[in-house]
């Protein structure tokens, strides 16, 4: 690691990050208590079981397993290497990082990455400028009938792109900006005779759209009259993934933190104009189906998820889509449809803020949602209830919480008059192995390995030494750990005793070993107080408990001798020279 980034500027970045901040960006956290609760990242869950510790800068979650600190969080969670990892936070916190001694590919990735950044924020600016400027007065004057204040448009950063083929590729010619890099970041198109590019964005309203860190990654543009296509989004690049990327989520992530729920709707002028009315918990989908990265960004910022569409007919559509996907990530969601003719925009513009609440309060759960659109159509006659049902197979076979199944099977048994049993048997004939492994999947998380009652003293000793330093230069005077018959916890305890400087910002990174990792990060977040008395009577049981095992151990030989029950003694003797082997001080 220190091939990278030098000890003294990772030390620099450990006691500046706040890994309650970092975590916050992928996580929605609850104080309880010294620690904040949140659903585990890293698996489903419907009960916070993952716990942050500010005091001692680590995360764990006892439901999985996974832990550790800031370094071993944005690894795991966002798949970066340490030293990209070290670079992301160092940035974040203004910390000032010499030359990586990267492989190349590695610098060549981040480089790219940073150049791309670069020149999407020249865009923006050079964007922005035109919508000031002479070029920009059309655009701004369609912005103001749209009825998008000043102080919006300086929020989001709208901007324009003036007609003409190469207005772009001239702003950046004199500023040594490449050709390959703008086309790379989907700014300019190469012409098809293949002698050379041409602006992207021409004549059109640019949105620029943003990471959750404030970065910019691309840009939508959208014409001013009927041309077409009428919205025009930056392809996928290094920086770029519409899959994983929200309109607005930047500016609007506190406020959907502050309420506990989202609205999500599909446009950018009707995210602006619900920030606008005050109704600023709100993201925008950037013209694609929603997906499992969508959801995970939004359950880190709230707990219920709001999807507004203006048709019956898209709401279903969607509904259907997209009810295995919430459902596989826990997070609430209901449909909310405004009256026929509408979007978001317009009908805040015509109704207002009140009127757009009191559509929400009505909306409904995304399966009974379902459920009184497929009623709506095809009626309660005899064909069209087996329709309904057959039509409700799917979405509720998709569900793997067995409470709220068997929930929705007595709602819709209820709504048509259908036995309970016949529902189920064809719930049984809709299901697929993929359902049936993401049920299995959500009936229990896998359980961290726990400790066996005899080794337990020596995690809780381990423990000790993580949460009260003072206590190491006995527990190396008296060889405790020479004497820890779990190769694990002597490995975390050596670990902990050679560098107690990074107790509890660091020691993890030192194990090599992600099961000892994981181990590492638990025992630094269990709570129990500890003094010096408390600290030294936990050894004096754990040598009494070691002496009367190694008595009991001779015991056995002798006996296993008397018997002359040579298959057990030959095990006992092999433990007797494993025991002596750990004394004598493990390599």
């Amino acid at each position: 690691m220190s091939n990278f980034i030098p000890d003294d500027k990772i030390s620099d970045i450990r006691h500046a990050a706040d890994i309650v901040d970092i975590i916050s960006d992928s996580v929605l956290l609850k104080k309880s208590g010294k620690n904040f609760l949140g659903l585990c990242p890293f698996h489903s869950e419907k009960t916070p079981s993952f716990t942050v510790s500010p005091d001692k800068q680590m995360y764990y979650c006892f439901g999985c397993g996974a832990g550790g600190n800031v370094f071993t969080f944005l690894m795991e969670h966002d798949g970066l290497s340490f030293p990209e990892c070290a670079r992301r936070l160092a940035d974040r916190y203004s910390i000032e990082l010499p030359g990586a001694e990267m492989s190349p590919e590695e610098k060549e990735r981040m480089d790219l990455r940073e150049n791309l950044f670069a020149a999407n924020r020249q865009a923006r600016d050079y964007f922005a400028g035109n919508l000031r400027s002479g070029l920009g007065r059309r655009a701004m004057a369609y912005l103001k009938d749209r009825g998008i204040a000043e102080e919006t448009i300086e929020t989001f950063e709208l901007g324009f792109a003036p007609e003409g083929w190469d207005r772009l590729l001239r702003h950046f010619a004199g500023k040594r900006v490449g050709e390959h890099l703008l086309n790379t970041a989907g700014l300019i198109v190469p012409r098809k005779e293949g002698n050379g590019y041409y602006d992207r964005f021409r004549n059109r309203i640019i949105f620029p759209i943003a990471d959750i860190r404030g970065q910019v990654t691309g840009f939508g543009g959208r014409v001013m009259d009927d041309g077409v296509p009428k919205y025009l989004n930056s392809p996928e690049s290094p920086v770029y993934h519409k899959a994983r990327s929200l309109y607005g989520l930047h500016r609007t992530r506190p406020r959907c933190r502050e309420h506990g729920a989202v609205f999500l709707v599909e446009g950018y002028f009707d995210l602006l104009t619900l920030w606008q009315h005050g109704i600023g918990n709100c993201a925008a989908t950037l013209g694609t189906s929603m997906t499992p990265d969508h959801v995970r960004m939004l359950k880190a910022v709230a707990r219920e998820v709001v999807l507004v569409y203006d048709s019956d007919a898209a709401g279903v559509n969607a509904a259907t889509r997209s009810v295995a996907i919430f459902d596989g990530e826990n997070v609430d969601a209901r449909i909310m449809v405004l009256p026929a003719g509408h979007d978001p925009d317009t009908f805040l513009r015509q109704e207002g803020a009140d009127a757009f609440r009191s559509e929400a309060e009505k909306a409904l759960g995304m399966v009974p949602f379902m459920m009184e659109s497929a009623v709506g159509t095809h009626g309660l006659s005899l064909e069209g209830k087996a329709r309904v049902i057959s039509e409700m197979a799917g979405p509720i076979a998709a569900v793997t919480d067995s409470v709220k199944r068997a929930l929705y099977v007595q709602a819709l048994a209820d709504r048509t008059g259908v036995d309970e049993d016949r529902i189920l048997k064809k719930l049984r004939d809709a299901d697929d192995p993929k359902t049936s492994a993401r049920r299995q999947a959500a009936a229990g998380p896998r359980r961290p390995e726990t400790l066996e009652k005899g080794r337990r003293i020596e995690g809780k000793i381990v423990a000790m030494m993580l949460q009260h330093p003072d206590i190491i230069p006995e527990v190396r005077e008296r060889r405790v750990l020479d004497r820890f018959q779990d190769d694990r916890l002597a490995a975390i305890g050596r670990s902990v005793m050679a560098h107690p400087d990074r107790i509890g910002s660091g020691v993890d990174l030192l194990l090599k070993d992600e099961e000892k990792r994981r181990m590492a990060a638990a025992l630094t977040l269990t709570e129990e107080p500890w003094d010096e008395p408390g600290c030294r009577r936990l050894l004096d049981q754990f040598e009494t408990g070691r002496a009367r095992s190694e008595k009991t151990l001779i015991q056995r030989i002798k006996a296993a001798e008397q018997n002359k029950d040579n298959a057990l003694l030959m095990e006992l003797l092999r433990e007797k020279q494993q025991r002596a082997r750990g004394a004598e001080g493990r390599p």
